[in-house]
């Protein structure tokens, strides 16, 4: 894809001109393209919903499956969606605007979860594991009804590492985010194609392009969240040794059964020693 004249998506125009934002787009771009392809997330003809929260992760990706599309290496249909959740003062008009601005075809849903999650949930308890459920089923509703194939979300690396140590400091198990699932229902694939992506990448790459940002007003809010502690952990290993994260991640592709401790995974019990030859 050229970035000159209108040869370009509108997902694209006024991107800066410089060498260093061309080389952020590109390896975000490279990284993204090597989940997909990793992964196997394509199904050629198939029909990706795309969520779009309004947040840093969901604008880039929207636009690199955009790029990807635009250049002839993601041969699926892409349907952006946002689900408007309900929370007071939700600039519902900014998101509508800027894909109807640019010619992203796309579909606004307008459920309140936000007054079923304030009631279901006590004073001081966190919100995010009930309007995650909630969020999660308009979605995967919404995708068939539009014969999409794959609900699409923008959890990136980061993500992954946070969920990771989650589940090992409060759910004792060794499990983060895949990039490629199937719903429990069976119908529908998730994929997270930004799996490879950097969280500091993605929020250089919105805030060059000036995108939009809408805040989480009902979780982003909340304090003592676990999930804050843990990105505060992970930042603090990364300022003492640079590149911590991008080797806690690979250790994540990385994995050996028979060096773990879970006979589910490694047959233990039927492990033998091979028999001794004799010295003659």
């Amino acid at each position: 894809m050229l970035d000159d004249g209108d040869d370009i998506h509108p997902l694209f125009r006024g991107a800066p001109a410089t060498t260093e934002f061309r080389k952020l787009r590109k390896r975000i771009v490279r990284h993204t393209r090597e989940a997909i392809e990793g992964y196997g997330m394509v199904e050629p003809g198939a029909r990706w919903l795309v969520c779009l929260s309004g947040g840093k992760d969901s604008y880039t990706l929207l636009a690199v499956l955009h790029e990807l599309q635009w250049r002839g290496l993601l041969p699926v249909d892409i349907l952006a969606c946002n689900l408007d959740q309900g929370q007071p003062g939700f600039p519902a008009t900014v998101l509508p605007q800027f894909l109807q601005d640019r010619g992203v075809p796309h579909r606004i849903e307008y459920r309140d979860t936000y007054s079923v999650v304030v009631d279901k949930i006590p004073e001081g308890r966190t919100f995010c594991a009930l309007c995650s459920r909630l969020r999660r089923g308009h979605l995967y509703r919404v995708a068939r009804e539009e014969g999409c194939s794959a609900v699409v979300l923008g959890h990136h690396r980061d993500d992954i590492l946070e969920t990771f140590f989650m589940n090992l400091f409060h759910g004792g198990k060794l499990a983060t985010m895949p990039p490629k699932l199937v719903n429990d229902e069976g119908d529908l694939f998730v994929l997270r194609p930004l799996a490879h992506v950097a969280e500091q990448d993605c929020e250089r790459f919105a805030r060059a392009m000036a995108y939009p940002i809408i805040p989480c007003d009902l979780c982003g809010s909340q304090d003592g969240l676990q999930r804050k502690q843990i990105k505060a952990m992970l930042d603090e290993w990364e300022r003492r040794a640079p590149g911590r994260r991008q080797k806690i991640f690979r250790a994540l592709t990385n994995a050996n059964p028979s060096h773990l401790m879970d006979p589910r995974w490694f047959d233990f019990a039927g492990l033998t020693r091979p028999a001794p030859q004799d010295k003659d």
